[in-house]
């Protein structure tokens, strides 16, 4: 629903509803808002009963019974809605899963056919492909290669090569699979996918071998092997969860939260789907629920490892630090402990100012890497040595960070902040700074340093442009505003340099910072020195 469109109903609903009757809806709105989404789907889900035709309480019901995993309720909404005119796109969604589950074949028809009129309609071949396939027709004619725009046509290509592999033809499968599993890095859960339908059909090698070293292995995934009954439930969960990683940084928790818990109902099993509903629920505040869904990773699944990292991102996202710090020191000190573990480790402990703590395990996790660790988790570990006061260590891990990656702008930039905070060769941290902002030329905080760097060099009018563009990319950063304050009034201007502090001051970090900042308005640099 359009929030214009939301706005207007809640309108409506507010002028159609008694006292009695928002009782419950009132209470639902305020444990949404609190992040206790089970807690508001019961509160609309009364309300709702009150109230059935009530638009606003019918969308609130749909978001919140997804995020509780009340299936009905969202189901019931999601009718509500639709009779309406007013359903959310991904609506089609959960029908078509809430059909397939019900093997409703009607309904799934006619879901399927809202689904091909909306902005979601590059899913409808893949499903309609693999409702098909389980009516025993001729899956591959809805499924045109040369149809649609790329994400049609992508996951086309995907769905085709798993249905060849379902329906027996295991070769044409694995070749049509080739190309899409060189195309790029992310083909992860294609290759997980493929592999259970390989090993389902007895083709354990084939599996293998395409599985080859990736974690998790085959026989980490013998026990779902059992639970692949390849069908429209099989390919539509694979469809919603692939859609569900793809967007899973793209701040559509929404979207992911309906993916994730259509492919949960339909394939119960498959803790990939569990991950990235976590991630979705802890990003939309539902902390609580997001670590539930974690909780039920059972210990000996493939993706046990990965539930873990996702509790420890939660409690970190919630503000719980020391909980997360407990829980990344159980993984970083077991025997199968992993570098990605001790890294996660390392950064809860840097951001809890437990800076030579940080830096051996980012120590740690360059032995357990093997080779040489890669360049940034030497970055990481100077960072950490330097913020412990670990000075020539810190160099020397940022210079090795530099030596194995010289066009990465990070750690070059920050050894060269450093260096000028220290009065550690000047000419040196330009040099630095310089290269940094030459790779990175829109970073506002590379630019900013180098601009400083010139004014401490004696600089001004070269670091003045520098600086009003860094603050022109970065408005509330006050740092660079006091900076550029600082400059201006060495070169005598003075209404600009008060200018430039005062926008400064608005966005200080700290009651210190506001009073040196004032004490410039007032009186110079020299009175807050």
């Amino acid at each position: 629903m359009a929030p214009a469109a939301l706005a207007q109903a809640q309108t409506g609903s507010q002028a159609q509803a008694s006292g009695d009757d928002l009782t419950a809806y009132v209470r639902a709105r305020a444990a949404d808002a609190d992040g206790s989404a089970d807690v508001a789907a019961i509160g609309y889900a009364a309300a709702l009963d009150d109230i059935p035709g009530d638009q606003v309480i019918a969308y609130r019901a749909y978001r919140q019974g997804l995020a509780a995993g009340d299936y009905r309720l969202a189901a019931r909404a999601s009718a509500a809605l639709t009779k309406a005119g007013i359903a959310p796109a991904d609506t089609t969604i959960i029908d078509v899963a809430v059909a397939l589950d019900a093997r409703d074949a009607l309904a799934a028809h006619a879901a399927l056919k809202r689904m091909e009129g909306g902005p979601l309609d590059f899913m409808a071949p893949v499903i309609g492909a693999w409702m098909a396939f389980e009516r025993g027709e001729d899956p591959f004619r809805l499924l045109d290669p040369d149809h649609g725009n790329a994400l049609e046509r992508r996951y086309a290509a995907e769905h085709r090569a798993l249905l060849l592999i379902a329906s027996g033809r295991a070769d044409e499968g694995l070749a049509a699979l080739r190309p899409l599993l060189t195309a790029g890095d992310d083909s992860g859960d294609l290759r997980i996918d493929a592999a259970l339908l390989l090993a389902a059909g007895g083709r354990d090698a084939d599996a293998r071998a395409l599985l080859g070293t990736s974690e998790p292995g085959l026989d980490a995934l013998r026990g779902r092997i059992a639970t692949v009954k390849p069908g429209a439930r099989f390919g539509a969960a694979r469809m919603f969860v692939s859609l569900a990683a793809q967007i899973g940084g793209e701040e559509m928790e929404p979207l992911s939260i309906v993916l994730t818990r259509s492919a949960m109902l339909l394939d119960p099993a498959d803790d990939r789907a569990r991950l990235h509903l976590a991630e979705a629920l802890s990003r939309s505040g539902s902390a609580r629920l997001a670590l539930a869904a974690l909780a039920e990773v059972k210990p000996g699944s493939p993706f046990a490892r990965g539930a873990a990292a996702g509790s420890i991102a939660v409690l970190r996202r919630d503000g719980k630090g020391q909980e997360a710090i407990a829980l990344a020191r159980t993984l970083a000190t077991r025997g199968d402990t992993t570098a990605a573990d001790l890294r996660t480790y390392g950064d809860l402990l840097f951001d809890a100012g437990r800076f030579a703590d940080s830096a051996d395990a980012y120590s740690d996790a360059i032995g357990r890497a093997g080779g040489d660790g890669g360049w940034r988790l030497h970055f990481l570990r100077g960072k950490a040595l330097e913020r412990a006061g670990k000075w020539k260590p810190a160099v020397a891990a940022l210079n090795r960070a530099i030596s194995l990656a010289p066009d990465e702008p990070e750690p070059l930039s920050y050894l060269g902040t450093a260096q000028l905070a220290r009065g550690v060769d000047p000419a040196g941290a330009l040099v630095l700074l310089e290269r940094a902002r030459t790779l990175k030329p829109d970073d506002a905080e590379i630019t900013a340093a180098l601009a400083w760097g010139y004014y401490k060099s004696g600089d001004a009018a070269r670091a003045v442009p520098l600086l009003e563009v860094a603050a022109e990319t970065d408005p509330a950063g006050s740092q660079i505003s006091e900076h550029l304050g600082d400059a201006y009034w060495q070169l005598g201007r003075r209404f600009e340099a008060r200018y430039a502090w005062a926008a400064a001051a608005l966005h200080a970090e700290s009651g210190a910072a506001t009073a040196r900042i004032e004490a410039k308005i007032a009186n110079g640099p020299a009175a807050a020195n």
